[in-house]
């Protein structure tokens, strides 16, 4: 299993999470942004910068990642490219995207966005807090055991 970390937007509370984890698995890992982006220091992370535009990192993680693999992203469109290759995919806050629920999660986002194109106002997302990195903590060792 190789990790691969959606690097944009990536939550500063998640990084030691992620880090004990590669480290402790000896984990391939592979962050694509377009910045610089550092998770930290390990021999086990690669960092892959990629040309600025909106889906440049998805794309190059679609291409890089295999069955099998484990994708740390918000972004619910890549989410769906990913486990249609049989990869798996987690978001910021332990969500588990799986092919039970990403086509609701999907359906919703669609319609999210549609309710914004209107002109109406929405809520964007809480602010990020330990509750969420902790259950993003257990959603990642959940899938690391089951993959180990």
């Amino acid at each position: 299993m190789t990790l691969f970390i959606d690097g944009d937007a990536f939550p500063n509370l998640l990084k030691p999470i992620v880090l004990r984890a590669v480290e402790r698995l000896a984990l391939p890992t592979i962050v694509v942004a377009n910045k610089k982006i550092t998770i930290g220091r390990s021999p086990h992370i690669g960092y892959r910068i990629v040309d600025q535009g909106a889906d440049e990192a998805d794309y190059r993680i679609v291409a890089l990642c295999e069955a099998g693999d484990l994708v740390i992203t918000a972004d619910i469109l890549l989410a769906d490219r990913v486990i249609e290759k049989g990869a798996h995919a987690i978001d910021h806050r332990g969500e588990r995207y799986t092919p039970d629920n990403i086509k609701q999660h999907l359906a919703m986002r669609n319609l999210m966005e549609s309710i914004r194109e209107s002109g109406e106002m929405t809520k964007g997302p809480k602010p990020f807090s330990q509750k969420d990195a902790r259950a993003f903590a257990d959603s990642l060792n959940a899938v690391l055991q089951a993959n180990a």
